[in-house]
C-alpha cells in the first residue's frame, strides 16, 4: 500500500473525479488495502474535487432556481416558464444555469437542438438511458423521468443501507451525488429551472454498482451491466425498463491496471450483442487508458476530457482506446451542474466522469430520430462527425491521443438525419 495520499486519489478516482489542493479538506477514512497498487504514481497533496457532503436525508427534492418570466412574445406566462427561445445560434434554453453551461456551445448542443425532430413532442417511447454509478438521487432537473433501478452492491459494509443487493437502487454516502450530476448532464429538463440537459426527453435509469467509499467490484459491476442492458441476471428480478445507453462514468476497481478484465469484457459484449452502446469515462491518472476496466475494452467507446481551448488536461486519460474526447473542465474551471445537495443547489466538478455523459447524451439524440441505430452505426456517426482538436491534436506528445475529435452534436445529427440508416 502506497501512502496515504494516493489512497486519497484512489478514491476519487474510482469514480472519474476531478482534483485540487488540499489545503484545510477532508475525506473519509478508507478501509486497509492490501491489494497491489499498480496505478501512475499521482501528484502529492491532491484530493477529490468533490468532497463528501454528507447523505441527503430522504426528502422531497427541493424547487430548483427559476428563471425571470422572458418578455418575448412567443413565450408562456410566468407560471409555465417557456422551454427555450430561438436564436441564430441555435435553440436557447432559458434555465437560468444555461448561461454557465459553457460545455453546451461547445459541443454545438444549442445547434443540434434547433434541428427538425430532434427535441419534438415528448416520445410515446422515449429513448432509455442506464446510468451505472452511485444511484438513484431524487432530482427535479429529472422528475418524472428518473427510474430507480437496482442496487448491485453486494458486500453489505461498502452498501451503507444496511444489506448486500436489493431493489432499491438509492445513492447512500458520501458520494451519492455523483450519479446523479452524470444523470442531469445527459436529460435535464429544459423548463426554465436550473440547468440545461442534452436531452431534455429521455428517460434515465440509475442503477447503483458503488459503495459509500466509491468503489466498484467486478462482479457487481457486470451485473449491473447486463441487467441494464435487460439481460437475465441470477437472483434479481428482469429490467422493466432496459436501456439502449449505458453510462459508465468509472472503472473496476481491486484489480490490476493492465487492460480490461476479462469479466467486464465478456458483460460488454453481451450487451453490445443485445443492442446497447456503452459509453466509458478514460479515468483522471493522466496515463493510457488501455489500462482501465471499461475503458480499455473492446466494444466501448471511450470518451476523455477536454478543457474549453480543446486542450487534454493533466488529468485525463489517453492513449488507442479513447475514441472521442468531450468537454470535462479542469481545476477552477469544472462542468456547472444541478445537484440537490450542492450548496445552493450547484456543483462545477471536472473529470472524464463529466465528459462521458455529454457524448451519452447526444447519443440518445440521436436515438431519438434514428430508433433502430446499432451501437456500431451510433459510434461512427459520433466519431465521424467529430470536431478536429486545435492544430489537429489535444496534446502536443502526439502518444496523448484524445480519439477522434471533439464530440460535435450538430453534425452528428445532421448526418443521421440525411440518412435512411436507423429508422
Amino acid at each position: 500500500m502506497r501512502a496515504v495520499p494516493s489512497a486519497l486519489t484512489r478514491l476519487g478516482l474510482t469514480l472519474l473525479l476531478g482534483s485540487l489542493p488540499a489545503s484545510g479538506l477532508t475525506v473519509p477514512a478508507l478501509p486497509p488495502d492490501t491489494r497491489p497498487d499498480t496505478r501512475p504514481t499521482p501528484r502529492l497533496g491532491t484530493l477529490p474535487e468533490l468532497l463528501p457532503v454528507g447523505t441527503p436525508a430522504p426528502r422531497p427534492a427541493p424547487p430548483l432556481v427559476t428563471s425571470p418570466a422572458p418578455t418575448s412574445p412567443a413565450t408562456a406566462s410566468p407560471t409555465t416558464p417557456s422551454p427555450a427561445t430561438a436564436s441564430p445560434s441555435g435553440r436557447v434554453p432559458t434555465d437560468p444555469l444555461f448561461a454557465r453551461q459553457w460545455t453546451l456551445p461547445v459541443v454545438r448542443a444549442p445547434q443540434a437542438w434547433a434541428l427538425p425532430g430532434v427535441l419534438a413532442a415528448a416520445p410515446a417511447r422515449p429513448v432509455t438511458v442506464a446510468v451505472l454509478d452511485t444511484g438513484f438521487v431524487n432530482s427535479p432537473e429529472l422528475a418524472g423521468r428518473a427510474v430507480n433501478g437496482f442496487d448491485f452492491v453486494s458486500d453489505p459494509a461498502r452498501a451503507g443501507d444496511g444489506d448486500g443487493r436489493d431493489a432499491d437502487g438509492s445513492g447512500v454516502g458520501p458520494y451519492a451525488y455523483h450519479g446523479e450530476v452524470v444523470a442531469n448532464i445527459i436529460g435535464a429538463a429544459h423548463d426554465g429551472r436550473g440547468m440545461a440537459g442534452l436531452n431534455p426527453r429521455v428517460r434515465v435509469v440509475q442503477v447503483r454498482v458503488a459503495g459509500t467509499d466509491g468503489q466498484i467490484s467486478v462482479p457487481d459491476l457486470v451485473d449491473g451491466l447486463k441487467w441494464a442492458a435487460g439481460l437475465p441476471v441470477p437472483g434479481v428480478p428482469a429490467n422493466p425498463n432496459p436501456a439502449r445507453l449505458l453510462n459508465l462514468s468509472l472503472f473496476a476497481d481491486f484489480i490490476p491496471l493492465t487492460g480490461c478484465d476479462p469479466r467486464v469484457q465478456a458483460a460488454v459484449d453481451a450487451v453490445t450483442a443485445r443492442g446497447a452502446l456503452v459509453i466509458a469515462g478514460a479515468a483522471n491518472d493522466g496515463a493510457d487508458a488501455g489500462g482501465y476496466s471499461p475503458a480499455g475494452c473492446r466494444n466501448v467507446l471511450t470518451v476523455t476530457s477536454i478543457d474549453g481551448q480543446g486542450q487534454r488536461p493533466e488529468y485525463a486519460n489517453w492513449g488507442r482506446s479513447v475514441a472521442l474526447a468531450a468537454p470535462g473542465g479542469e481545476p477552477g474551471a469544472g462542468v456547472p451542474v444541478s445537484s440537490v445537495s450542492g450548496a445552493g443547489g450547484l456543483r462545477d466538478p471536472h473529470g472524464t466522469s463529466l465528459a462521458a455523459p455529454h457524448v451519452t447524451g447526444v447519443a440518445s439524440l440521436l436515438l431519438n430520430v434514428r430508433p433502430n441505430l446499432t451501437p456500431a452505426s451510433l459510434r461512427r456517426l459520433l466519431t465521424a462527425s467529430a470536431t478536429p482538436f486545435p492544430g489537429s491534436r489535444c496534446d502536443p506528445q502526439p502518444a496523448r491521443s484524445c480519439g477522434a475529435g471533439t464530440l460535435n452534436a450538430e453534425a452528428a445529427l445532421k448526418a443521421a438525419l440525411s440518412s435512411s440508416l436507423g429508422k
